[in-house]
């Protein structure tokens, strides 16, 4: 193997920029590299040295990123077939270890596990690939190899559409890499998976994974949807921002009276009525296609002198990010405090907010604060319950801070 290695291309960095690499973190930037020590072409592997010549790690190269190299490991490596088995089998280790009742999650979180740029997630006996950079993308048969190994699965699809992946100099790809029965007629080949019936706390939730969210649907909050059903197991219940009714099926099954969905995805809406079906849950929801701003705006409209009158016990505020990068993180907060101003006033006295956040660029503190301000501005005292993060799946590696993304509060309205 140091034969292999010593051949490898060296990328050198400006004297400063190794101790975040030490430290654990696997982004080597343009601006960070002092030069190369011999040419290197886009996609091959490299070791990374200080300044001095001390050796760093091994990882992807690629000019044409931002990211520069995504560091695998700080040691010598092969990327083969056989270290995606035994990194994808590390990875594994840790979900059965933090969720082991769960049939459906996410198995490989990129950089979480060591692996920058590949995200594998599990739903039963189907996996979606999602890869975000170039390293990654060229081996992708070696990925797909070590996933067959590991899980023998029915199918393996990939959903990489994400935006990031131009950046890498890469094309969306979507389809099915493999498949344990292949049909016929090569366009045929999802329909004998998809959609997917997903089971999430002995919930049964049908899922797109062809066309639906991200992979298909929002495995980081499934620990979650337990915590916070346990908050709304009575009275009457709002799920602003539903998507497949992760939250309010899960309120309706611990015990709410009611629990009404607000989605904007006619698609999205259609799917919840049908997961609320399924698991015997129909009769305590409600369901509406609608803009959830709109639909807080005019539920909290009242004339001069009146007052809206609180309907709602418990109402869960999950929606999409406001932001994508720092520059919009202004709006993304005044965003973020016009959904609370409204959602306060629809609260009773006693009642449950329970509120979420998946923005990388708003950190917990600052979240709160504008959930604060919309008190203080509505005149309500709240009491923190609790505290919530991704699910255990999504691991944080606090010397990367990009893997921690995703917070909630739970408050209770005081007065």
């Amino acid at each position: 193997m140091s034969t292999i290695i010593d051949t490898l291309p060296t990328v050198l960095l400006r004297p400063g920029e190794a101790d975040r690499i030490v430290a654990g973190h696997p982004w080597v930037y343009n601006n960070e590299v002092l030069r190369l020590a011999s040419p290197a072409s886009d996609g091959d592997l490299v070791q990374v040295k200080d300044h001095r010549q001390r050796l760093l790690g091994t990882g992807f190269y690629n000019s044409r990123s931002k990211i520069n190299v995504r560091l695998l490991s700080p040691e010598r490596i092969i990327p083969n077939e056989a270290f995606f088995e035994e990194r994808i089998r590390a990875a594994l280790a840790v979900r059965q270890k933090h969720l082991p009742k769960a049939t459906s999650f996410r198995v490989v979180n990129a950089e979480s596990d060591f692996l920058s740029g590949l995200i594998v997630d599990k739903y039963e006996d189907v996996l979606v690939v999602q890869i975000s950079s170039l390293g990654m993308d060229l081996r992708k048969a070696h990925i797909v190899a070590a996933l067959q190994t590991i899980f023998s699965p029915r199918a393996i699809a990939e959903r990489s559409d994400v935006a990031s992946r131009k950046f890498e100099g890469l094309a969306e790809s979507n389809g099915v890499l493999w498949e344990s029965n292949l049909p016929a007629a090569p366009g045929e080949q999802a329909k004998a998976w998809t959609p997917t019936i997903v089971n999430l706390n002995g919930l049964k939730f049908e899922t797109d994974l062809v066309a639906g969210h991200k992979t298909g649907m929002y495995l980081d909050q499934q620990a979650n949807y337990q915590a916070v059903a346990q908050l709304a197991n009575a009275g009457q219940v709002l799920d602003c921002f539903s998507f497949l009714g992760g939250f309010g099926l899960h309120a309706a099954r611990a015990g709410a009276a009611h629990v009404h969905l607000l989605d904007q995805s006619a698609e999205a809406i259609a799917a919840a009525e049908r997961n609320a079906k399924t698991n015997g849950l129909a009769d305590r929801c409600s369901f509406e296609t609608v803009n959830v701003f709109d639909w807080l705006k005019a539920n909290t409209a009242v004339k001069p002198h009146e007052r809206v009158i609180p309907r709602f016990d418990c109402i869960i505020l999950d929606p999409p990010s406001f932001t994508r990068n720092r520059a919009s993180v202004p709006d993304a907060l005044r965003g973020y405090k016009e959904i609370h101003l409204r959602a306060l006033k629809l609260l009773k006295p006693g009642g449950t907010l329970a509120t979420f956040c998946c923005s990388h660029h708003v950190s917990p503190e600052l979240f709160q604060d504008t959930l604060l301000s919309a008190a203080f501005d509505t005149r309500h005292v709240l009491r923190r319950v609790a505290h919530y993060a991704q699910s255990p799946d999504h691991p944080v590696i606090p010397m990367i801070p990009e893997t921690e993304y995703l917070k909630g509060f739970a408050f209770e309205k005081v007065r």
